[in-house]
């Protein structure tokens, strides 16, 4: 299965939230290997900042995409670029608010950011997907629904639906659509506006979203990976006693 898969460096990419941070650094490193990227965001200055960096490659597209019908035309006029073939949903929101200190209103609004606007862009990218029977999409993850941090439910619950509605996209399409790969990939803590002053460099982990964004393999649908390498699924104890007993000590796979 192919790492750089031609079929998707001929086709156009979406990333969501591209107007900065790491969205900004994966639209700039995708074009940089040759993919014509669609950078879409809510502000128009800060898509022609990540636009300036490779004018050839990357088209920014100012778009609020918890609005379905600016979405789709979004959408629209990425397609019309080059195919769709690949979708990042990267856009995500931390308001980092005590639960006392929400409202249903501002709750909601973290969901509609960082799970109905991810879910409604898979949904329109798969209603092309569908069509060709191939297609790409990288979920911009965490580990918050495990973990929640204080302050953070919005996030952590928001977070928490998209890495479940994964799995039951694995469950409703890798049988019948298996050239359809979805993935969830956890960049780690970065040096960005939600993430750490000492963290990772944005533009390092992007090579790393790179890499797996471009990565057409079936077995990859419903794999999560973090930074470079594969997380694997825990494992009961029966099939532990199984492996021991054949001998098999299951790897992780890399990216580098």
């Amino acid at each position: 299965m192919s790492r750089n898969d031609p079929r998707l460096l001929a086709g156009t990419a979406i990333v969501t939230g591209a107007g900065g941070g790491l969205g900004r650094a994966i639209t700039i490193e995708l074009a940089h290997r040759g993919l014509h990227v669609a950078a879409l965001g809510r502000h128009a200055d800060t898509l022609s900042d990540t636009a300036s960096a490779n004018p050839a490659h990357i088209h920014p597209i100012p778009c609020d995409i918890t609005d379905e019908s600016a979405l789709r035309a979004a959408v629209k006029q990425a397609s019309d670029i080059a195919p769709l073939t690949l979708l990042i949903n990267n856009a995500a929101t931390y308001p980092r608010r005590d639960f006392l200190d929400e409202t249903p209103q501002s709750f909601r609004a973290t969901m509609d950011v960082n799970f109905t606007a991810l879910m409604t862009a898979t949904h329109i990218a798969l209603e092309t997907f569908v069509e060709t029977g191939f297609g790409r999409i990288l979920n911009v993850a965490t580990f918050a629904d495990l973990n929640p941090l204080p302050t953070a439910s919005a996030y952590s619950v928001s977070k928490g639906a998209a890495r479940l509605l994964t799995r039951a996209l694995k469950a409703d399409l890798a049988d019948r659509f298996p050239e359809i790969v979805i993935t969830d990939w956890m960049p780690g803590m970065l040096a960005t506006s939600m993430g750490l002053p000492d963290g990772l460099p944005p533009e390092v982990s992007a090579k790393w979203g790179a890499d797996l964004a471009l990565w057409h393999d079936p077995t990859l649908t419903g794999a999560t990976f973090e930074q470079d390498h594969e997380i694997l699924p825990p494992r009961g104890l029966k099939r532990k006693l199984k492996d021991a007993l054949l001998l098999r000590r299951p790897k992780p796979r890399q990216l580098t």
